[in-house]
């Protein structure tokens, strides 16, 4: 999986390289940054939530918050249109949330919290439209390496931690994620940029397909196109 990643690396370097000759308009570099809310959805979840709806609300599914941060290559086309290679690192994954469920319990505040922590390298290839001065919209393609998969277990009572453990969970988990990806964003004549976008998992993270789960994230970015 790493060589294919590499290809496409590779072969989008070309690319850039290609275009930034034949184009009177220039190959702007460009960086991003911004938040990830995350989630699974799919088999495993639905099973999640069966066990949730038997537990009357004391177990909880949430988004696991992250980030992504990296560069970015907007590489003209034709007027008001534009291809934009990236690579980013991003995290990605899902949270369980629980309490005892009795009443008699409740002073206590007690509690466990199950999150999945998927670190990625994401290379988005995507095709912008532009509509008036500056706000866009944009689709493509996303392929993305996982390089670490951990699960955190945290457990407390009365506002303490009683546990807060991690373990490597890469086994069994795909490391080549594919996706499609798609938003909206606006750029200012500055090069300052903003974009909201979401990312719909196409492979299951279990490399085995045991269970038919997939990533899917939200995001919301600020940038800087040179």
């Amino acid at each position: 999986m790493k060589k294919v990643f590499l290809l496409l690396a590779v072969v989008l370097g070309m690319a850039v390289t290609q275009a930034n000759a034949q184009q009177k308009s220039p190959v702007r570099i460009g960086i991003k940054a911004g938040v990830n809310m995350a989630e699974w959805q799919g088999q495993t979840i639905n099973s999640a939530q069966d066990l949730m709806d038997m537990t009357n609300g004391s177990l909880n599914r949430q988004m696991r918050e992250g980030f992504h941060v990296g560069g970015v290559v907007s590489i003209p086309v034709a007027p008001g249109f534009e291809i934009e290679p990236g690579l980013l690192y991003s995290q990605k994954g899902m949270r369980l949330v629980g309490k005892i469920p009795m009443e008699q319990f409740d002073f206590l505040n007690a509690g466990v919290t199950v999150t999945n922590k998927a670190e990625y390298i994401d290379m988005p290839i995507l095709a912008k439209i532009f509509i008036g001065e500056g706000f866009h919209i944009f689709a493509g393609p996303q392929f993305s390496y996982l390089l670490s998969n951990k699960v955190q277990l945290q457990a407390g009572a009365l506002g303490f931690n009683a546990l807060n453990q991690e373990w490597d969970v890469n086994n069994g988990f795909r490391e080549l994620d594919v996706a499609a990806t798609g938003g909206i964003g606006y750029r200012f004549a500055s090069g300052f940029n903003l974009s909201a976008g979401y990312d719909y998992g196409l492979t299951t993270v279990d490399a085995n397909r045991n269970f038919d789960t997939f990533n899917r994230v939200i995001k919301a970015s600020v940038g800087f196109t040179f």
